[in-house]
C-alpha cells in the first residue's frame, strides 16, 4: 500500500458507498439517464434521425448513459474484460449494427420497412403484433394450419432476423475453423482419452492456441435446441420451450461450473470444497430464483405488458420477451415455414445499442488510456473498482424495490421518470403503405 494511500478494502468500500448513493438517481429519481440521445434533442420530429440515434430502439449513434447498470447489465463489467476482447466485440458490433442492418433496412430486405428497425417482437403482415391465438388450437395448444393459412406468416424486425442467423453462423464457423486450422487439437484431446497418462497438476495442463483466449465468446445453443425440437415435434410450443430450457440451461450451467473449477484450480482450492460450494450455491440460488419469479408474476400488475406498466416501472422483462418470440418462431410456426436466416449481432436483443456502446467506451477508456498512463493504479484498483460499482448498484436496487417500489411509491411525475430515451419515432415503420407499428 502506498504511504498515506487507501488499502484495497478501503477503496472497495468507498466505491461501493458512492455507487450505492448515486444509483438512486437512475433507478428512482431520474430513470431517463439510463439511455440518452442527442438526436432527440435536435430532431424531435424525424423518424430517420431517431432510428439512427436511439440507443434503445435504433442504431444508437450519439446515444450514451449515466448509469452503471446500463454499462454492465448485459455484457458484464468492461473493467474485467481484456482490451483486445473489447476491440473484437466492438468491431463485430459495428459491422452488424452500423453496416449490415442499415443496408438491409433501407433496401427494404424482407419487407423490413413495414416493421420497427429494432424489435424483439413477432409481427403479422400488416405490421401489428402477431396474435398467437389465431394459429393455435385452443384445446391442445398445437399449431393450427387452417388458422395460419387464414391469418399471416410471421415477420421479424431486420435486427431480429440478423440475430437469429448469427447463432447458426457462429456454431458453423466454430466447427469449420477448428477443423481446418486447428485439427491438431483433436490429438491433444484424444491422447489422454486413449490411455496416455495426463497430469492434472497446474504445470501440466493441456495447451490451446492463444486465439482461444482472445475470442471471449461462448456460442449459445438455445436457437439450435429450438431448431432440433421443432423438427422432432413441429407445432408444439410447450414441448419446444421445455426442450430448449433443459438443453440450453444445462449446457450453460455446465460451462459456468467449468469456469469456476478452473479458477479454483489456479487458486489451489481443493476440488471437493469447490464442488460442495457450487452445489450448495446452486440449490440456494435456484430456490430463490424460482420463488422470486412466482412472487413477481403474482404481485406486479401487467408485468408482461410494458405499455400498461406504471410510469418508471423497471419490469419490462426484455429477456422473456425474446423467449416468448422464439417460442412462436420455432415452437408454433416452426422453421419449415421460415424463408431464410440472416447473420447478425448475437447479443441483441435483449441488449440494446446503448448497452454495447457504453460498455465498449468504458472498457476502452480503462483498458487503454488508464492502463497506459496509470498502470500501477490500474493494476491495484481496476478490478476492485468493478466489484464496488456492481455491489453498490445491486444493494441500492434491492433497497429501492423493497422500501419504495413494492409499495408503489414512485418519484414525482416528470419527463425524466420515464425509463426511455424519448425517441418514440424510432419504432415507427417507414414503408409507404399505412402499416401499423404494432
Amino acid at each position: 500500500m502506498p504511504k498515506g494511500g487507501l488499502t484495497r478494502l478501503q477503496f472497495f468500500l468507498m466505491v461501493l458507498v458512492t455507487s450505492f448513493v448515486y444509483y438512486i438517481v437512475p433507478n428512482y429519481l431520474f430513470p431517463s439517464i439510463t439511455a440518452l440521445s442527442f438526436v432527440y434533442w435536435i430532431w424531435k420530429d424525424s423518424v430517420t434521425a431517431q432510428q439512427i440515434g436511439s440507443g434503445l430502439g435504433g442504431l444508437g449513434i450519439g446515444s450514451f448513459a449515466l448509469d452503471w447498470s446500463t454499462v454492465a447489465s448485459f455484457l458484464g463489467s468492461p473493467l474485467a474484460t481484456p482490451g483486445f476482447a473489447i476491440i473484437n466485440i466492438m468491431a463485430g458490433f459495428f459491422i452488424v449494427l452500423h453496416v449490415l442492418i442499415p443496408i438491409g433496412y433501407w433496401t427494404n430486405s424482407y419487407e423490413a420497412k413495414r416493421f420497427p428497425i429494432y424489435s424483439s417482437s413477432v409481427f403479422n403482415a400488416d405490421g401489428g403484433k402477431y396474435n398467437i391465438s389465431e394459429v393455435l388450437n385452443d384445446t391442445t395448444f398445437q399449431f393450427d394450419q387452417h388458422g395460419y393459412d387464414g391469418y399471416s406468416k410471421i415477420h421479424l424486425s431486420i435486427f431480429f432476423e440478423y440475430t437469429c442467423g448469427l447463432t447458426f453462423a457462429i456454431l458453423a464457423a466454430t466447427i469449420s475453423h477448428v477443423a481446418l486450422f486447428h485439427g491438431r487439437l483433436w490429438r491433444t484431446i484424444a491422447t489422454p482419452l486413449l490411455g496416455s497418462p495426463a497430469s492434472i497438476r497446474h504445470g501440466s495442463t493441456l495447451h490451446s492456441p492463444n486465439w482461444c483466449n482472445y475470442c471471449y465468446h461462448k456460442p449459445g445453443l438455445d436457437v439450435i435446441a429450438e431448431l432440433v425440437i421443432s423438427f422432432m415435434y413441429p407445432g408444439k410450443p410447450l414441448a419446444n420451450m421445455a426442450f430448449k430450457t433443459y438443453g440450453y440451461v444445462n449446457v450453460t450451467q455446465a460451462i459456468m461450473f467449468l469456469s469456476d473449477f478452473k479458477l479454483g484450480h489456479y487458486m489451489k482450492i481443493p476440488p471437493k470444497s469447490m464442488f460442495n460450494v457450487q452445489l450448495v450455491g446452486t440449490l440456494i440460488a435456484s430456490s430463490l430464483y424460482f420463488g422470486t419469479s412466482g412472487w413477481l408474476l403474482t404481485s406486479v400488475e401487467h408485468i408482461r405488458e410494458p405499455s400498461k406498466l406504471r410510469e418508471g416501472s423497471p419490469w419490462t422483462c426484455p429477456g422473456y420477451d425474446v423467449f416468448y418470440s422464439a417460442s412462436i418462431i420455432s415452437g408454433v410456426v416452426s422453421p419449415i415455414r421460415m424463408p431464410i436466416f440472416i447473420g447478425g449481432s448475437g447479443g441483441m436483443p435483449p441488449a440494446r445499442a446503448v448497452n454495447y456502446l457504453c460498455w465498449c467506451a468504458v472498457g476502452i477508456f480503462f483498458n487503454f488510456y488508464v492502463y497506459g498512463r496509470y498502470k500501477g493504479c490500474w493494476a491495484r484498483h481496476n478490478y476492485i473498482l468493478s466489484a464496488g460499482l456492481d455491489a453498490g448498484v445491486a444493494f441500492m436496487a434491492m433497497l429501492c424495490y423493497f422500501t419504495l417500489r413494492i409499495r408503489h411509491i414512485n418519484g414525482k411525475r416528470w419527463w425524466g421518470l420515464e425509463l426511455d430515451d424519448h425517441c418514440p419515432l424510432a419504432s415507427c415503420p417507414t414503408a409507404p403503405a399505412p402499416w401499423s407499428s404494432g
